[in-house]
């Protein structure tokens, strides 16, 4: 495989982007868990990112805060659930380049008795003094809506406000991952790796669009195989396929991505709730190559990986896009 480096890479050498990741992220192998479960895997560690406790969304940041920067606007709102990995990140790198942060989350505040006890991802937030807004309904569709009342709110009060939508799930931060592939074409030219398949969760989608783009771009001999832990599978795939097309597009990139592979029944008792199968498989990933995998998101892919290796499915090397997500191993009791 001949790698592709982001000079060569056209106009995606040149968008503008503000540096937030440690890149690169180190990809390394996993023997101990390779040996269990009779395939070689590779761990791609985007939990080790740089800002904050790490993660993959900090790729994507990197894109739409040099956007909202280049538009001239003061203030970012976004939104997702209480314990959204995407929102805290936001938020921390907004402040760290001066931009004022507006989280929108669905459902209930706590109580004010409660709101000491914050646990995770919203107790990071409200240690950082972030407006945090709440919906008042269950329905995760309702932050979209929130994003929209906010945006309007500042607006009217004189400020620039930068909306973007959930998980930040846009064309722009889908290129976070184009730009990763590049990265991973590179290190796996150095270790003379072959991997049959790249596996990450699927949410938003903007991390497997964004690496099925990628994986076009540098001519990849793996597929992308998103776990979705959010969406039916059809609706996810749908998602993926727009944001790889829309983000190759945005980026001046003539290539055609694949269609998105994306693996239903893992998703567990719902969204946002740790499954019995990803329970498992967080733990052992965390006993044999010392780990931590998010119980939400990391920890349901890790299940379908594992589950692909022990039926025969799986074959080759395999990579593990490590997302990130400490803080949500502090929330809702022991993981």
């Amino acid at each position: 495989m001949t790698a592709v480096t982001p000079a060569s890479a056209g106009p995606l050498a040149v968008l503008p982007r503000i540096p937030l990741v440690l890149e690169p992220t180190p990809l390394h192998h996993a023997p101990r868990l390779s040996r269990e479960l009779g395939v070689p895997i590779l761990l791609k560690r985007d939990d080790l990112t740089g800002v904050g406790l790490g993660g993959n969304k900090l790729r994507g940041l990197e894109y739409i805060l040099a956007d909202l920067r280049a538009r001239g606007c003061d203030s970012l709102v976004t939104g997702a659930g209480p314990q959204s990995n995407w929102t805290m990140l936001a938020a921390l790198t907004c402040l760290r380049n001066q931009i004022e942060p507006h989280v929108i989350c669905y459902g209930q505040p706590a109580e004010p008795k409660a709101e000491s006890k914050a646990e995770g991802n919203m107790r990071l937030l409200r240690w950082l003094g972030v407006d945090v807004r709440f919906t008042g309904e269950q329905d995760r569709a309702s932050v979209d809506a929130g994003i929209e009342a906010a945006a309007a709110e500042l607006g009217r009060a004189g400020q620039r406000p930068y909306p973007v939508p959930r998980g930040g799930a846009t064309p722009l931060g889908a290129l976070g991952y184009v730009r990763a592939s590049l990265e991973l074409a590179a290190q796996l030219d150095v270790l003379g790796e072959r991997p049959r398949a790249v596996w990450t969760a699927t949410g938003s989608g903007g991390t497997q669009a964004g690496l099925v783009a990628g994986a076009a771009l540098t001519n990849a001999p793996y597929d992308v195989i998103g776990v979705t832990v959010s969406r039916p599978v059809n609706e996810a795939t749908d998602r993926v396929r727009d944001l790889a097309a829309r983000a190759a597009e945005r980026a001046g990139l003539h290539v055609t991505p694949a269609e998105p592979e994306v693996r239903g029944g893992w998703i567990g008792p719902g969204y946002g709730q740790p499954s019995a199968g990803g329970q498992a498989a967080a733990r052992l990933a965390a006993t044999t190559e010392g780990v931590f995998l998010d119980p939400v998101f990391g920890a349901k892919a890790m299940a379908a990986l594992i589950a692909d290796c022990r039926s025969g499915r799986a074959e080759g090397t395999q990579v593990f896009l490590v997302s990130g997500g400490a803080p949500t191993l502090f929330a809702g009791g022991p993981p």
